[in-house]
C-alpha cells in the first residue's frame, strides 16, 4: 500500500503541490482562529447544590436538609459521584457527572428533583445552583474603593465599605454580568448595610408587647398593599396603599399598640432604630487593609484569555458611570497569565526549531535535503492546528508545549537520509549527473526500501 502511494506522490507531483498549498491555506486559517489558553479545564461536569441554613447546628444541617436532597438527587443519568458537606450555615451537594454530557440539561433534571424535595425541607430555606462554572472558572478579581480625596467620602472605613458593598452589587455586579462569557460576579469583603432594630425586652414586657408580634407590625409596614381598582367615568383608577417605610425616623415612629390611650406606643419607644450590618463570616483585604472585591467567574467551555479582556473592557465602561472619588482596581486578569504562558511557549517553539534546522543542515550535508526535511515542521504544525480547531481544542501550555520537533521529522529524516545516500552511490557508480528519470527512479527505490520498516 505504500508503495503504490509513494509511486502516486512521484507521478502526481502537481497534485501534492497543489494540496500542500491548500494545506499551507487552511492551516494558516486556522492558526488565526485557534482559541488560546494557559491550561485546558479537565474538571468533570458538576452541578452544586447550595443552601443557607441559619441558625442550625451542622448536624441538624446534615439529618434536616443535606439529607433529604441527597436522597433525591440519586440516580440522576450519567451520575458518577455524589458527595455533599454540612457544616453552620450551609448545605452543599455536589454531584459529578460523566465528561461529555450536556450540562444545561443535567442542570435542568436537577432542577426538576429539586421542586420534589422542597416541602421535606425547614421552613424559608431556598437550595440554589452554583453557577455554570468549573474550578478554573476565576478569572478576573477587582477592589472597588475611594480615592484619598473623593469627595462624600464617608469619615470611617466601617462606612466606607457598607457604601463600596452597595455600589458593588447595584451598580457594577448587574453591569459585569451582562458581559459575554460571565456565569457569576461574587463579592468579599465589606459590610451589608442594614436598618437594624434593637428591641428592649423590659420595655416590651412594660407596653404587654412581644418580640413576635413587634417583628410582625413591622413586616407590615414594610410592605406596599394593592386594593384593586375602581372606575370613574370610563376610566380605571388603581387603588394601593403606600405603606412602606423609607427610611430610620418613619421607622422609629411605627405605631405599635394603643392601649386605651389617645398617644399610641411608638416603635421608637420600646427599641432603637439604626444604621449597621449584617452578620459577617469573612474577610478581603488589599495591600494590608480591609476592602472590597469583587470575583468573576468564567462560564463553563468559555475562553478564559477572550472573556477576560471583555471583563476588563467592561470595567473601563463602569468606571464611567462610578460616583465620583470612587475607583476600580484590577487585581487579577487571567489574560495576562495566558499571555505570558503562550509568549514562553511560542519562544520554546522558535527556539526549538531553529535548533533542530540547523542540526538538519549540518548532519545531512546537503541544503535541499534539509529544507525538505525542515518543510515538514510547519506542515505539521498547520495540519495539528487544524484539527484542534475542528475539534474545539485550545492552543494552550499542554497542547503546544509538549510539541516534539526531533519526533516529528524522525520519519523525514530516515526516508530523506537514504535517498541522498542512494542519489550519491549511484551518481559516483556511473561517473556523472542523474537524469530527472533516473533520479525518480531512485527516489522512488530508495523511499520504498525503508517505508515498510518504518511503519510497521
Amino acid at each position: 500500500m505504500l508503495s503504490s502511494l509513494l509511486e502516486l506522490v512521484m507521478r502526481q507531483r502537481a497534485a501534492v503541490l497543489l494540496a500542500t498549498l491548500v494545506l499551507v491555506g487552511v492551516g494558516s486559517w486556522a492558526a488565526l482562529h485557534l482559541p488560546i489558553d494557559a491550561v485546558p479545564d479537565i474538571t468533570n461536569p458538576q452541578v452544586q447544590i447550595n443552601t443557607a441554613v441559619p441558625a442550625l447546628a451542622p448536624e441538624e444541617v446534615e439529618k434536616l436538609v443535606t439529607f433529604p436532597i441527597e436522597s433525591e438527587m440519586a440516580g440522576l443519568p450519567d451520575m458518577i459521584e455524589l458527595r455533599s458537606l454540612s457544616k453552620f450555615g450551609l448545605s452543599q451537594v455536589t454531584m459529578t457527572f460523566r465528561d461529555g454530557v450536556d450540562i444545561y440539561r443535567t442542570r435542568q433534571l436537577v432542577t426538576e428533583r429539586l421542586q420534589g424535595v422542597l416541602d421535606e425541607l425547614p421552613p424559608n430555606l431556598s437550595p440554589k445552583l452554583a453557577p455554570v462554572a468549573t474550578g478554573l472558572g476565576e478569572i478576573f478579581y477587582y477592589s472597588l474603593d475611594y480615592k484619598e480625596d473623593a469627595p462624600h467620602k464617608p469619615a470611617t472605613r466601617e462606612a466606607q465599605l457598607m457604601e463600596l458593598r452597595l455600589i458593588q452589587e447595584y451598580q457594577v455586579k448587574p453591569l459585569l454580568r451582562s458581559t459575554p462569557g460571565v456565569a457569576e460576579v461574587n463579592t468579599s469583603g465589606g459590610y451589608d448595610k442594614q436598618i437594624v432594630i434593637q428591641p428592649d425586652p423590659q420595655r416590651l414586657a412594660e407596653a404587654g408587647l412581644s418580640l413576635d408580634l413587634l417583628a410582625e407590625i413591622v413586616e407590615q409596614n414594610t410592605l406596599n398593599s394593592g386594593g384593586g381598582y375602581v372606575e370613574i367615568g370610563g376610566e380605571q383608577l388603581i387603588v394601593r396603599a403606600t405603606t412602606r417605610v423609607t427610611n430610620t425616623e418613619e421607622i422609629a415612629s411605627l405605631p405599635l399598640k394603643f392601649a386605651g390611650a389617645v398617644r399610641p406606643i411608638l416603635l421608637s419607644e420600646v427599641a432603637t432604630v439604626g444604621i449597621g450590618s449584617d452578620f459577617r463570616t469573612g474577610a478581603s483585604t488589599d495591600d494590608g487593609k480591609e476592602a472590597l472585591v469583587g470575583a468573576t467567574i468564567m462560564l463553563v467551555g468559555e475562553n478564559s484569555r477572550l472573556v477576560a479582556k471583555s471583563v476588563r473592557s467592561k470595567l473601563d465602561e463602569i468606571q464611567e458611570k462610578l460616583p465620583v472619588g470612587v475607583v476600580i482596581r484590577p487585581l487579577y486578569d487571567r489574560s495576562e497569565l495566558v499571555n505570558r504562558t503562550i509568549h514562553t511557549v511560542e519562544k520554546n517553539l522558535a527556539e526549538g526549531a531553529l535548533l533542530v534546522v540547523v542540526v538538519l543542515f549540518a548532519l545531512l550535508g546537503n541544503w535541499r535535503a534539509a529544507l525538505i526535511v525542515a518543510m515538514v515542521i510547519p506542515l505539521s504544525m498547520l495540519f495539528a492546528m487544524t484539527g484542534m480547531v475542528q475539534w474545539k481544542l485550545s492552543g494552550n501550555l499542554m497542547s503546544l508545549g509538549a510539541i516534539d520537533f526531533g519526533l516529528i521529522i524522525d520519519g523525514a529524516v530516515v526516508m530523506v537520509e537514504n535517498i541522498v545516500r542512494h542519489l550519491g552511490e549511484k551518481q559516483h557508480a556511473l561517473g556523472r549527473r542523474l537524469t530527472p528519470v533516473e533520479r525518480a527512479r531512485e527516489v522512488l527505490r530508495s523511499a520504498k526500501e525503508v517505508a515498510n520498516p518504518m511503519f510497521f
